[in-house]
């Protein structure tokens, strides 16, 4: 990075910047999912309808996310994210407004919220190992945090908004616009992405290969089923508790938001709290370990016989699942000259768990009900464990 991006102020501002764009995701975000429960009722959807209808998020990510390594690599973090942001609030607010009309504008609202958000997360994440760099010391972690802390406010404000019986479209449109003008304002201040002077770092990829270099790497590769797993779990977790704990534990709509803002919740704490752990422990113990508390809370809050109990799975969930993301990201961008490829082709990789999430807990939940197929989280999370080594970092490069 040449010496004028590399001051204090600058990186200040882009530090902040990347803060801004990961809350507003989250929060877009997490208020859709808050009021899924109103949708599904307003659309007369069973749990398999549901999250056939939830796949048109995964399907749109899925379609961006291969394309964004090269479209960061080419028009930059920064252009990527504001052009996202549009497309993200056009999304959701025709998500909204069409659940007064019927499933099928639903779905190319979600589609279009799928594919913002796809690109989004691979351009903001690519600033954040960039921002990560620059400060020369663990962040990503609370990047996400922040994504969390976004979450955890729309999940809030989902309930508040519920309790107040505020419709679901004028809510959400409301969010849009607030996303939409805050992002845009804030990304102009990101930092270049890379600097054409530096050196790959571990020697193994020309600094040169495309993207589809890094779909040959292996640790790329494992690196992205770590993401995976981590990602089904968070992701499951936002979409289905709030169902499965009104559903399966049989409370008010408004105490199954809260268990939902619970989880996430405690995935903040975990993301907040988590980079002092990473730089005295290492990535791979302290991704392990997390694994684990996040199966015994996933089993718990199947299993548990009270709502209390359950309540205490989610935020054992949350934790365990608070670092997975990130530390998988902060790997992908080890080497600066391949963390635009390497990141897109980790999200892809991780995005799998979302095309997969909706519908598999929605088809098994026909059959088992949705409560028990959250089962699935926990098998998920035990190939986390047993892969967690392909996260330590490259040769020749600090541990973030």
């Amino acid at each position: 990075m040449q010496d004028s991006l590399t001051t204090a102020p600058v990186v200040r501002a882009a530090t902040a910047a990347t803060y801004t764009a990961f809350i507003g995701s989250g929060f877009a975000f997490a208020s859709w999912a808050s009021r899924i429960p109103q949708v599904r009722d307003q659309l007369g959807l069973d749990s398999a309808a549901l999250g056939l209808v939830l796949l048109a998020i995964a399907a749109g990510s899925l379609l961006a996310l291969p394309l964004s390594g090269p479209v960061v690599t080419r028009i930059g973090s920064s252009r990527t994210v504001m052009a996202m942001a549009v497309l993200l609030g056009a999304g959701l607010t025709t998500a909204a407004l069409g659940s007064l009309s019927g499933v099928i504008p639903v779905v190319i609202g979600l589609f279009l919220l799928g594919f913002a958000n796809g690109a989004w997360d691979v351009a903001m994440n690519v600033q954040g190992t960039v921002v990560e760099r620059l400060l020369g010391k663990s962040i990503m972690s609370r990047f996400h945090a922040g994504f969390s802390l976004g979450t955890v406010a729309g999940a809030l404000g989902g309930a508040a908004m519920i309790a107040l019986d505020v419709p679901v479209a004028t809510h959400l449109t409301v969010v849009a616009v607030l996303v939409v003008i805050a992002v845009v304002w804030q990304a102009r201040r990101f930092v270049p992405d890379r600097d054409d002077a530096e050196p790959a770092t571990d020697g193994s990829v020309p600094a040169t290969g495309g993207a589809l270099t890094a779909w040959r790497e292996p640790r790329t590769l494992l690196i992205g089923v770590f993401v995976l797993a981590f990602a089904f779990a968070e992701g499951v977790g936002n979409d289905w508790i709030s169902v499965a704990a009104i559903d399966g534990h049989h409370v008010s709509a408004t105490v199954g938001t809260l268990a939902f803002a619970g989880f996430l919740t405690a995935m903040t704490a975990g993301r907040w709290f988590g980079p002092s752990l990473l730089d005295r422990y290492g990535r791979t113990l302290v991704v392990r370990v997390l694994a684990l508390v996040g199966i015994a809370g996933a089993t718990l809050f199947v299993f548990a016989p009270s709502p209390a109990l359950a309540f205490a799975g989610t935020l054992l969930w949350g934790l365990g699942a608070s670092l997975g993301f990130p530390v998988g990201m902060s790997a992908a961008g080890d080497d600066p000259r391949r963390a635009a490829a390497r990141v897109s082709v980790v999200a892809s990789i991780g995005y799998c768990a979302f095309l997969a999430g909706p519908p598999t807990i929605g088809l098994l939940g026909h059959h088992i009900t949705v409560l028990k197929a959250l089962v699935v989280v926990s098998a998920l999370l035990a190939v986390a464990v047993a892969i967690a080594g392909s996260v330590r970092p490259l040769p020749g490069t600090q541990q973030h």
